[in-house]
């Protein structure tokens, strides 16, 4: 198993903080928003992880990331997406970084109360996907059941949605995903959007689809982005980390303090 961050994309909805910065480069609390994707791999034992950002920031991502995790034996490697074609091309994006093993791949503006490593790492083949209750569906991908939990249709930002239950961004999927994303045709709104992908898996009897208890946040606009550090602090996200991103983060403060005192 290996693991995709998406981080690029141009964060307009949070101008101006997004003009001088990256979206997941904003802090959730008391750490940057980037962390808490990495965490949710490292926690689940995926050592080997591919973010994709955009051209304007790669720089700042590998000062922060590029070397924090070496020495624990976790591999960053970065990738820059010159223009944002949908979630999907993540898969077209991170083929060879993928080679043979399944992904599970998180946005990285989306922060989750929910632990994932036991649906991370009990997954085998197929694909596997989350959904939980939201008050504006139409907002996202949007799962339909029956009265068996059983998935009668997924639809990507539907006028009309068919229930309340969103599709929140984190996706695990075996190897044929970058094989399906290559033959996604671009919708009306000219992205490789991957609930085709999810509609593959479905069509094809190999689509799981989990729900969520916790809270979740799609940490893009600035209400969600101060209600995501506010969650954080009075739960203390932070403190159920992996022990070891905690560790890292620790040792790169107390670095970077050291430089700090003798440029003085």
């Amino acid at each position: 198993m290996k693991g995709i961050i998406l981080a690029g994309g141009s964060g307009t909805r949070l101008l101006p903080l997004t003009a001088t910065t990256s979206k997941q480069l904003l802090p959730i609390y008391d750490r940057q928003m980037i962390f808490y994707p990495i965490n949710t791999l490292i926690k689940a034992g995926i050592k080997d992880i591919l973010i994709i950002v955009s051209p304007d920031h790669s720089g700042q991502f590998l000062n922060l990331l590029g070397s924090v995790f070496l020495k624990y034996g976790v591999n960053i490697s970065f990738m820059v997406q010159k223009v944002p074609r949908g979630l999907a091309d993540a898969f077209i994006l991170g083929e060879d970084f993928l080679d043979e093993d399944s992904v599970t791949m998180v946005l990285g503006d989306n922060i989750f109360e929910d632990d994932f490593t036991e649906a991370i790492t009990s997954f085998e083949t197929g694909g596997r996907i989350f959904a939980l209750p939201v008050p504006d569906p139409e907002r996202f991908g949007v799962v339909e059941f029956d009265e068996q939990r059983k998935v009668l249709s997924i639809e990507e930002k539907p006028s009309s949605p068919k229930s309340h239950f969103a599709i929140p961004g984190i996706y695990i999927f075996d190897n044929r995903v970058c094989e399906i994303a290559k033959k996604v045709r671009p919708s009306s709104r000219g992205e490789i959007e991957i609930t085709e992908i999810h509609n593959a898996y479905l069509q094809g009897g190999s689509l799981d689809v989990k729900t969520l208890k916790g809270k979740w946040f799609d940490a893009g606009t600035f209400e969600s982005l101060l209600e995501a550090g506010q969650f954080a602090q009075s739960k203390q996200l932070g403190k159920h980390f992996s022990s070891l991103v905690n560790k890292a983060i620790g040792e790169y403060n107390e670095e970077m303090k050291k430089i700090a005192k003798s440029l003085v």
